[in-house]
């Protein structure tokens, strides 16, 4: 039995083929929201939500300790490393969001194609992670990868490129765009272990700055606190220079 969530509403749609379901959810579609999104990016939701089921773990519980915590910049030979956690852990109990593979950040959706394939936006980004236009660290804590950051330079953004008028030059700020953490090794300090290197390496980039873009008002749960939490920036020095809609820009200098 294959399964499906819908993003606008709490249905669940299940069905013995992954055709079967597709035509489900389309019909869904039509008949409960009356969408006009391309059908075949609803297809391809559904083909990420049953494949997410698939190959993610289903062990969720947040663990009592964990081991130390090393952090490493994704190199080459790291990148097994990333494709395991983005796979099968760092999404664990959330498969509606685990065809990201960190793409939105440097691609945002188009209106034709607001839904790719889980399989191209993973060697999409693993083609950035190979040429450095997209950048970022790994968490390791009893000898597997528990958590990631993207911190790119805001230079290689599509979302981030544009804020106030007096903004530093995009090329010397480093920009955390997103965190994906194991939810078993959650509140154990692995996102703040891994924003401190991101601030301790900014210097060797030839960053003067690192921004980050909290929510304001996020939903409950951890998934909205993808961007991170304000409370990581403002312990850390962060200060606010711009309150958008959804979410503030904050920014500190280097050492």
């Amino acid at each position: 039995m294959m399964k499906t969530d819908c993003f606008a509403c709490d249905v669940v749609l299940e069905a013995d083929t992954l055709a079967e379901l597709e035509g489900l959810y389309l019909a869904h579609g039509v008949d409960t929201h009356q969408w006009d999104y391309p059908e075949e990016a609803l297809r391809n939701y559904v083909r990420n939500y049953a494949g997410a089921v698939e190959r993610l773990s289903q062990d969720t519980e947040r663990l009592p300790s964990i081991g130390a915590i090393t952090i490493h910049p994704v190199t080459e030979g790291r990148i097994a490393d990333w494709f395991d956690l983005f796979d099968h852990r760092g999404f664990a109990g959330n498969p509606s969001w685990a065809a990201c593979y960190c793409r939105e950040p440097h691609d945002l959706p188009s209106d034709d194609e607001p839904e790719k394939l889980w399989t191209a936006n993973r060697a999409y980004t693993a083609d950035r992670l190979r040429s450095g236009r997209t950048f970022g660290y790994l968490a390791y804590a009893d000898a597997v990868a528990v958590g990631w950051v993207n911190a790119s330079s805001r230079s290689d953004y599509a979302i981030f490129k544009l804020l106030e008028s007096d903004t530093p030059d995009a090329a010397s700020v480093v920009g955390v765009s997103c965190f994906v953490i194991d939810p078993k090794y959650r509140r154990h300090g692995v996102a703040a272990a891994l924003l401190d290197r991101v601030i301790a390496d900014a210097p060797s980039r030839g960053a003067a700055f690192v921004e980050a873009f909290p929510r304001n008002q996020p939903d409950p749960g951890d998934g909205p606190h993808f961007r991170g939490p304000r409370s990581l920036y403002d312990s850390r020095g962060f200060t606010p220079v711009e309150v958008r809609e959804r979410d503030t820009v904050v920014r500190r200098a280097v050492p």
